[in-house]
C-alpha cells in the first residue's frame, strides 16, 4: 500500500499547474471537434453546386457558409470599404470590400481581395472598377466580431478592421435584413481587369493541430505528477507498507 504524505510548498506549486495542464489538454480536444465540423463544413459546402441567392435567402444562410453563391448586378464603387493592414506575401495592402446592388435590388457586401497599398485609390485601380451589369460567384462567409484585441473601426475615416455587415450595409443605404446582414461574400481567385483586386483569399486548407496540442499538455501534466511522486519518494514522504495475514 503507497501511503502520500503531501510536502506543503511542493503541493502549493505543483497542483495549480497540474490543474492547469489538464484543463487546457481538454479544452484543446473540445477545439479540436470545433474545429473538424468547421472542416465538415467547408467540405460539404464546397462540392454543392452554387445557389442563387434567393435560395441561399430560404433558410438560415450561415447553413452554406463556405459554400458558393451565384450574383447578377452591379457594384456601387462609390459605397467600397478598406480593410486595413492586410498582407499578400509580405507587401502590405487593404481588402477592397464593395456593396452590390443585385438584379432585384437587395444589397450585399463582396470582399472583392487584395489590393497593395499604392492601388488603394478607386482612380488607381479604373480598369478593375467594372460598370453596368456583371454576373459572378462568391463564397460565403459569416458577418465578423470584432476581436479581443482587434482595434476599433473608424467608419468616418473608411478603416476597418473587421467587416461589420450591418453597418457596412447600413453605410450603403440598406434597410436592416437580418438574414443579408448575417453574411458577406468572398471573391474566388478569378482574376480582375488591371490584376487587382486579387481574389481567392479565403482559407479552405485550415490546419487543425488540437490533438497534438492536447497531447502536449497532458504530458506535461503526466510529467508533472512524476516529478512530484519522485521527490516526495527521495525525501521521504512517500511510502509503501504492507500487511501479513495471521494464520
Amino acid at each position: 500500500m503507497i501511503k502520500l504524505r503531501p510536502a506543503l510548498w511542493p503541493t502549493l506549486i505543483s497542483l495549480p499547474i497540474l490543474v492547469l495542464s489538464l484543463g487546457l489538454g481538454f479544452w484543446q480536444m473540445e477545439r479540436r471537434e470545433w474545429k473538424r465540423d468547421i472542416l465538415d463544413r467547408i467540405a460539404v459546402n464546397q462540392a454543392a453546386a452554387p445557389l442563387s441567392l434567393d435560395e441561399l435567402l430560404r433558410g438560415d444562410p450561415l447553413r452554406h457558409e463556405y459554400g458558393r453563391v451565384k450574383l447578377a448586378g452591379s457594384f456601387l464603387h462609390d459605397k467600397e470599404f478598406h480593410l486595413a493592414a492586410r498582407s499578400l506575401k509580405n507587401n502590405v495592402g487593404i481588402q477592397l470590400v464593395t456593396a452590390f446592388k443585385t438584379d432585384d435590388g437587395k444589397i450585399v457586401l463582396f470582399d472583392r481581395g487584395w489590393v497593395p497599398s499604392e492601388k488603394k485609390e478607386p482612380a488607381k485601380r479604373a480598369e478593375a472598377q467594372a460598370a453596368g451589369r456583371v454576373e459572378f460567384t462568391g463564397i460565403v462567409r459569416r458577418n465578423q466580431k470584432q476581436g479581443q484585441f482587434t482595434p476599433d473601426n473608424v467608419p468616418d475615416k473608411n478603416v476597418w478592421f473587421h467587416v461589420d455587415v450591418p453597418l457596412m450595409r447600413r453605410l450603403a443605404g440598406a434597410p436592416p435584413d437580418p438574414r443579408l446582414d448575417a453574411f458577406f461574400l468572398d471573391a474566388d481567385a478569378t482574376p480582375n481587369p488591371g490584376g487587382v483586386p486579387i481574389g481567392g483569399q479565403t482559407r479552405l486548407d485550415i490546419p487543425n493541430d488540437h490533438l497534438k496540442y492536447a497531447i502536449t499538455w497532458f504530458l506535461i501534466a503526466l510529467a508533472l505528477a512524476g516529478v512530484y511522486l519522485a521527490y516526495h519518494w527521495e525525501n521521504g514522504w512517500l511510502e509503501i507498507s504492507g500487511r501479513r495475514k495471521s494464520k
